[in-house]
């Protein structure tokens, strides 16, 4: 079998028979990568607690039919600061989980990576846990899949989004293609404030949006996060509603 070399984020593991586990993996070169780590429930496994989900590694794979097999695992970032704070770990939780569903064995998707890695590693450096991380992932998320919403205009009439326009935004429904002004308005009830978020978010200014305080319009921006991202998967995000984002 070839043996190859990868970097990867770990999104999942269930067990695989007695004493081994299949591990799911979102690697920088290949995509999505389900693999077997030999021995791993032993308590004298080489892997130890390296191969838990969020732990980013260097890894010596075989390349399987089906499953490829892990031979070696080096901890590139535990995420310590994360696995000590329980209500970041719900975030992090919420983050495996929409990758896992986004990403496709076998298709490299090399910004996806750069994408995770560098928001459990902005979740694990941050004084204060983000309000909007999760939120602001998903919308980003949406918008690599092709799929992000209009945010300036009214998606029905293209009227800019303004009250001197004469077309205040004032709903949002991502299946019609995103916010909606109050002659079209349909879907949830959104307001000034949470419109911005989700504009700077999707334009350039996620930095910023990352030190907002949470509020009702952090609240309003990270529900119609979760629902527009869900409308796209066709599938509820079951770490989202279970954890009580």
């Amino acid at each position: 079998m070839p043996l190859y070399r990868d970097e990867a984020v770990v999104l999942r593991t269930y067990r695989l028979g007695e004493a081994d586990r299949i591990v799911v993996l979102l690697t920088r070169g290949r995509g999505k990568v389900r693999a077997v780590a030999k021995g791993i429930r032993k308590t004298k496994s080489k892997f130890g607690a390296r191969l838990e989900p969020a732990g980013h590694v260097s890894l010596l794979m075989y390349e399987g039919r089906e499953l490829d097999i892990i031979n070696q695992a080096e901890t590139v970032d535990h995420y310590r600061a994360l696995r000590e704070n329980l209500e970041r770990m719900t975030d992090v939780m919420a983050l495996l989980e929409a990758v896992d569903q986004v990403a496709q064995e076998g298709e490299p998707n090399a910004a996806l990576f750069r994408m995770l890695t560098g928001a459990l590693r902005t979740l694990g450096e941050a004084e204060q846990r983000p309000a909007l991380l999760v939120a602001a992932f998903y919308w980003k998320l949406l918008a690599l899949e092709g799929v992000s919403p209009v945010v300036d205009e009214c998606v029905e009439c293209a009227a800019e989004g303004t009250p001197s326009a004469g077309a205040e935004l004032v709903g949002f429904d991502f299946a019609a293609g995103g916010a909606l002004c109050r002659r079209h308005r349909r879907g949830p009830a959104i307001d000034a404030e949470a419109l911005s978020l989700i504009q700077r978010i999707l334009g350039g200014g996620l930095a910023g949006v990352l030190a907002e305080p949470a509020g009702p319009a952090a609240m309003t921006v990270s529900g119609l996060a979760t629902t527009a991202l869900e409308s796209h998967l066709e599938r509820r995000l079951r770490a989202v509603h279970l954890l009580g984002h």
